[in-house]
């Protein structure tokens, strides 16, 4: 007799999680979900560190920014995902002799776990004099500053966005101290009505403004990236 192969017979597969004494049903709901989910499964079997690998995948596939030779900093970079996609990318590890060797500065609040081809720091970008620490670091300016940054989560939607959003436009700020001309800025925002102030700021230093929900954003998620290219250079430059 031959199996059942049938999407009825996959979906049994579904892993349910009971709640556990002590465990909200939001947590459990939320470890089944990531149990279950796709890009989860996927980051586990192809060695990378998160399933947001996947979204810096995606962005760099559309808007091309990150290219051999390429001076890259990745704000927040923790667990590390972003920096794994970024090393063969830029040729941080200059495994294509043929093509310029790129170097990658990841910076973090809390301590992560060394990645071949990254220079991970402790730091938090927001002290001062850190633009400079960076610059010192990769030995010039940027091309590419980035960031899947996300404040930790208030339970209340309006508040997170607020949140996200601060934090994203202090990214931008961190950005416009330390790209060339010609760079580009990557930040991960929540749709939510606040973002007006940060693309008109971002409309105002790049040639171009552009928001993009990658595949491996969750469909219930209001997260999207904005993706400003062609940096027009401090005032005054």
């Amino acid at each position: 007799m031959t199996k059942n192969t049938s999407g009825r017979g996959q979906r049994d597969l579904k892993v349910k999680v009971k709640t556990a004494r002590g465990r909200r049903l939001s947590s459990t709901r939320w470890l089944e979900r990531q149990l279950n989910d796709p890009y989860v499964q996927r980051a586990r079997k192809e060695g990378f560190r998160g399933r947001a690998a996947f979204k810096i995948m995606e962005i760099d596939d559309k808007y091309h920014f990150l290219t051999p030779g390429a001076r890259v900093v990745d704000l927040g970079c923790a667990p590390g995902g972003w920096c794994q996609v970024t090393v063969p990318r830029i040729n941080a590890l200059g495994e294509k002799p043929a093509k310029p060797r790129g170097r990658l500065i990841g910076i973090d609040l809390q301590e992560v776990e060394p990645i071949a081809g990254a220079e991970i720091h402790q730091l938090d970008f927001l002290d001062d004099g850190a633009d400079d620490k960076v610059k010192s670091w990769l030995g010039g300016q940027a091309d590419v500053v980035m960031s899947d940054m996300a404040a930790a989560s208030s339970g209340h939607k309006q508040t997170d966005h607020l949140r996200i959003i601060a934090l994203c436009e202090a990214a931008a700020w961190f950005a416009f101290d330390v790209l060339a001309e010609g760079g580009t800025f990557v930040a991960k925002v929540l749709a939510g009505g606040a973002e007006g102030e940060l693309q008109k700021l971002l409309k105002q230093r790049f040639t171009r403004v552009a928001n993009f929900k990658p595949g491996a954003s969750r469909a219930d998620s209001s997260e999207k990236f904005v993706v400003a290219t062609g940096f027009r250079g401090a005032p005054g430059q």
